[in-house]
């Protein structure tokens, strides 16, 4: 796989590096979890083909068991708030003298400086300073933040992994690492480039929800059918428009012009009661072999089984019957193979993992005594 060969460790958070760390392992990176002692249950679903280590920070032996783990490695993925891992002496600067290589990944919602550095936050908070959330949601209705998406998963996980993987990609041309600053206020407005960018050519100039492509287009929307499912409707260009006016059984010649936008309401009413008339699967035997731009709305139980979808593998399946994405891009060479073995259990391979490090199993049984990490084998089996 692409990453193969790659060292990466990742503290245990929530959310954003978690899907990062997962990314990475997904793509053949050697990705180990650094997880506290004393903790009954981990709270990473994503945490696919990663190993554990459990290690009691709270002790100067534990600091320098980390500290031993991460210069050792080529990547170090850290989600605290800023400062809290300078104050073990763990913070980039020092790890970077003693590995010049290393890449030091810090994912935080605000980033390393400016005055909410240090601020909690959670993704709607991100995604409210980014500028995105003011554009979210229906005409005259409150801005809606679409699950926690944007700001945590876009930009925020995906964001830092690219971070890493072209400083990985520049480490080949100095031999030298660099700290990245994934902050996900920035990385959400970074995703949404095309929104700024687009507002100079009449595509967001209008109130949230009144847009081509936020919901106050007829063309670009959702539709209720009559067994309470959605068709999903995209025909924003002229020609695909047509075959969705041709799929619905509508005569263009007795409706409004597509882009009379005073007449957008009419339209919608029409095309609503129009799509309420037929079930999901009527609707979809219409438009599948058209350029209509017009689907299924799929819920997860139907996602895997669509044609589409199952004829590309697009969905995998672990050993307890849980399904996911498949990892994605597909590289046509070095494609991720992810792990479908069961997430670790807390402390699962600190042994495993820190005899590759170089500790010997005296000390290992020393410290698991004495507290400073926790071994989990047995309960692992369970």
């Amino acid at each position: 796989m692409a990453l193969v060969g790659v060292r990466v460790i990742e503290l245990a958070g929530l959310a954003p590096a978690p899907f990062c760390g997962m990314v990475l392992a997904d793509f053949g990176a050697k990705v180990i979890r650094v997880d506290r002692t004393r903790v009954a249950m981990a709270m990473d679903t994503q945490a696919r083909g990663k190993r554990s280590v459990a290690i009691n920070l709270k002790t100067s032996e534990g600091v320098a068991v980390l500290r031993k783990l991460c210069i050792q490695s080529d990547v170090v993925l850290e989600p605290y708030r800023k400062g809290v891992m300078e104050k073990l002496g763990l913070g980039p600067e020092e790890l970077l003298r003693d590995n010049p290589r290393l890449i030091y990944a810090r994912l935080t919602g605000y980033g390393q400086s400016g005055s909410y550095a240090t601020a909690a936050g959670h993704d709607i908070n991100y995604l409210a300073m980014s500028g995105l959330l003011s554009r979210l949601g229906r005409s005259a209705e409150k801005p809606h933040a679409p699950l926690n998406l944007l700001a945590d998963f876009a930009g925020g996980g995906l964001t830092c992994a690219l971070g890493i993987v072209l400083a990985l990609l520049e480490r080949t041309v100095s031999g030298k690492g660099q700290i990245i600053d994934a902050g996900m206020v920035e990385g959400a407005a970074y995703v949404g480039s095309f929104i700024w960018k687009s507002r100079s050519i009449g595509m967001w100039d209008r109130d949230r929800g009144e847009n081509m492509l936020d919901s106050g287009a007829p063309f670009y929307d959702t539709y209720l059918t009559s067994d309470g499912k959605y068709m999903a409707v995209g025909a924003i260009e002229p020609q695909f428009y047509k075959q969705l006016l041709q799929g619905l059984g509508l005569d263009a010649g007795d409706l409004p012009p597509q882009m009379s936008i005073s007449d957008w309401p009419e339209l919608k009413r029409i095309f609503t009661e129009r799509f309420a008339s037929r079930t999901q699967a009527d609707w979809s035997s219409v438009f599948d072999g058209t350029d209509a731009c017009v689907t299924p709305v799929l819920s997860f139980d139907q996602v895997s089984s669509h044609p589409h979808n199952r004829e590309r593998g697009s969905f995998i399946k672990d050993p307890q019957g849980q399904e996911s994405p498949r990892p994605a891009p597909v590289l046509s060479r070095t494609p991720a193979e992810p792990c479908l073995a069961r997430d670790p259990v807390i402390g699962e391979h600190t042994r495993l993992v820190l005899e590759e490090y170089g500790f010997r199993s005296a000390e290992i049984d020393q410290m698991q005594a004495a507290g400073v990490v926790e071994y989990n084998a047995a309960k692992a089996k369970l």
